[in-house]
């Protein structure tokens, strides 16, 4: 189970670059550079307030990287980035707890008890691996959060820590696709391949018996405490 999910995280990214690829002569460099990265500050905020309301509304995360890297280079590309789904979270946070608590109640109500139940104690590192997991829905994730009762500003700390490792590959896959250097998007895969290994084996090290659901548990090839005591009482391995 985990490597056909690195393998679909790979197939993102040979996606993307391949979009990057097709679409360069509708958004060359000049045109970038003329219509975004030569605006200055103008064209800075653009791009945050833009990818920020796309992803407060479900544009998935490594997207945004994506775009960044590609518009802008690698650090710079992250740096706003990050800046722009860090107050994505925030908005469908606070979005969820204080204008559509009640509706999100009664539609997403086990989801919610699950994030609830795994965000609750620890918020901080609980939060930081769920972002190392480059699974689900983001945006899920940050409506389920607001929607709880778990504490505000671990919750958006632990996020942000844990984004960085998928936003800086991602901004790294965007950067090597608009300028051709196929070899940055190597690395980057194999940096992937690395990330995912890393927040699995912290995700098992450090949940404690919690757990996103069992769906998730499955794809990551992890035991769920159900599932333990079903094999026991069979006898099944």
């Amino acid at each position: 189970m985990t490597m056909r999910f690195i393998f679909r995280g790979l197939l993102v990214i040979v996606a993307l670059v391949t979009v990057g690829y097709l679409l360069q002569d509708v958004l060359d460099q000049q045109w970038i550079d003329a219509q975004i990265r030569n605006q200055g500050a103008s064209g800075e905020l653009l791009f945050v307030v833009v990818c920020s309301l796309l992803g407060s509304i479900g544009l998935s995360r490594q997207v945004v990287a994506f775009l960044g890297g590609y518009a802008f280079g690698l650090s710079w590309g992250f740096t706003l980035a990050m800046l722009a789904v860090v107050v994505a979270c925030i908005t469908t946070f606070i979005v969820s707890r204080f204008l559509l608590r009640s509706f999100l109640l009664h539609r997403f109500s086990e989801r919610i008890r699950q994030v609830d139940g795994f965000l609750q104690e620890n918020t901080f590192t609980m939060a930081l691996l769920i972002r190392l997991l480059p699974l689900g829905s983001n945006w899920m994730v940050n409506i389920a959060a607001g929607v709880s009762g778990v504490r505000s500003l671990p919750f958006f700390l632990g996020s942000a820590l844990g984004y960085v490792p998928q936003m800086l590959i991602f901004s790294l896959v965007g950067s090597g696709a608009r300028v051709d250097r196929f070899w940055q998007v190597a690395i980057a895969m194999v940096l992937f391949v690395l990330a995912t290994f890393l927040g699995i084996y912290l995700y098992r090290k450090h949940r404690h018996g919690r757990t996103l659901g069992q769906a998730v548990d499955r794809e990551l090839g992890v035991q769920t405490a159900g599932a333990a005591a079903t094999k026991s009482l069979t006898g099944t391995e």
